[in-house]
């Protein structure tokens, strides 16, 4: 599975069912079909254009499309996306509101390196950002890497966050989701230790696996069901001759979204064929709720080789986190040298991938961190998206959420780190109603 040749045979097939798609819709809009009584024709187009818009979003990186923000005034606000640090495998983005002032609150959301693009947040990211500077890690598509440029694992992952947390300063609020809980927790274990000045000044942990063995899932059961010869031998490829990284060993998005269908392929099937006949009623429309899930959904980005194979094995088999034995080029990472940065848990009910139990367990770690400091939330009747990115989070984490943040800024000011110069008085933002866009 490692050669090239592997990797560009599913990228042909995407292209040649992009191209059958495109094909179909325009031979079944050619006008003179429409004197066939038969709706074949109308069905055939209607699959074409579905099809087509499909297999071309599995490799387009999808646009934030956060461009205005509602001011304290009422005024909308022009977003701008910047670059705040640059990296080799991931950047730093600051969302810029313009004509606003700095705002009380700054927050470091961590998005997920698992499959799809820091996008996947954008709906968090919208509800935040009427109150507080929101800045996002941005990963990069390892297909477009060059082997030059070297490896990136799970440690060097820690690194990454651990520097974007030096270069925002203690005043940072870090919210991660999902698969880069344990790793936040470790870089901010890791400042503790090497640059405490630097650490941030509260953590919230969206159900992520800080021990996956707190609690079974489906994907907890895969990582001790399969040897890591397995894994490697089955799902890793080199990247083909279309993309900058050509050579580098990644575990492709392609098939990563294989994966992902195969667990609800009934519920797929159902919702592609409602499409095509909406389509072929005159129903769809380019951004309606069928195109706007799916066209981040099918958007997936490769990941290398060594972070998929590393998470798995060091996160999910050998458990270093949850055991407190993680260690970044040879040196502990001790999770209990945080004593100042306060932790806030946040599960779902529901929660088919991260199930109640596992991000909780960072709680049991943090034995240098006062009871005061820790708190967590368990939101009824919650999934996994729900808790980040769905009404659950809008109406009733959000808030908490914000309320938890004043809470760590208010202690963090009341008594500042040693080597930090106290941080500035200004006020909380006054709170303005969620009216983000729907969940994708």
């Amino acid at each position: 599975m490692r050669n090239m040749m592997t990797y560009d045979l599913m990228e042909t097939a995407r292209v040649t069912s992009q191209w059958m798609g495109a094909t179909a819709q325009a031979m079944g809009s050619y006008p003179a079909m429409g004197l066939v009584a038969n709706p074949a024709y109308q069905l055939m187009s209607a699959w074409g254009e579905v099809a087509q818009r499909s297999f071309e979003r599995m490799v387009a990186k999808p646009d934030w499309g956060i461009d205005t923000v509602t001011g304290s005034d009422g005024r909308d606000l022009v977003v701008t996306v910047e670059c705040a640090l640059k990296k080799d495998f991931g950047d730093l983005i600051r969302f810029k509101v313009h004509g606003r002032d700095p705002m009380a609150r700054k927050v470091l959301m961590v998005a997920p390196m698992s499959g799809h693009y820091a996008t996947l947040v954008r709906s968090t990211v919208a509800s935040l950002l009427p109150d507080a500077d929101v800045y996002v890690t941005d990963w990069h598509n390892a297909r477009d890497i060059p082997v030059s440029k070297g490896k990136f694992d799970v440690e060097d992952y820690t690194l990454y966050l651990a520097e974007f947390m030096q270069h925002m300063g203690s005043d940072t609020n870090v919210i991660a989701i999902c698969q880069p809980v344990p790793l936040a927790l470790a870089a901010t274990a890791w400042l503790a230790d090497v640059d405490p000045k630097s650490q941030p000044r509260s953590l919230t942990l969206i159900g992520g696996p800080v021990d996956p063995d707190a609690r079974a899932t489906e994907v907890t059961d895969f990582g001790h069901r399969v040897t890591m010869g397995q894994l490697e031998k089955t799902v890793i490829q080199s990247v083909g001759f279309k993309y900058g990284g050509a050579g580098r060993l990644v575990y492709p998005g392609l098939l990563q979204l294989s994966s992902f269908i195969s667990m609800n392929l009934d519920t797929h099937t159902k919702a592609f064929q409602d499409q095509i006949l909406r389509v072929a009623k005159g129903e769809a429309g380019d951004n309606d709720r069928h195109n706007k899930f799916y066209d981040e959904y099918l958007a997936v980005m490769d990941m290398t080789a060594e972070f998929y194979l590393s998470t798995v094995e060091r996160i999910f088999k050998q458990r270093d986190i949850a055991r407190n034995a993680f260690t970044i080029d040879g040196k502990a990472v001790d999770i209990s040298k945080i004593t100042d940065v306060a932790v806030h848990i946040v599960e779902g009910e529901n929660d088919d991938i991260s199930a109640p139990g596992q991000c909780l367990a960072a709680l049991d770690l943090l034995t240098g961190l006062p009871d005061e400091m820790k708190t967590a939330h368990l939101e009824p009747g919650a999934g996994h998206y729900g808790i980040f990115a769905g009404s659950s989070w809008r109406n009733n984490i959000r808030p908490l959420v914000l309320d938890f943040i004043d809470e760590a800024s208010g202690r963090s000011e009341a008594t500042p780190r040693p080597g930090n110069p106290k941080a500035n008085g200004s006020k909380p933002a006054p709170k303005i109603d969620d009216t983000g866009p729907t969940p994708v």
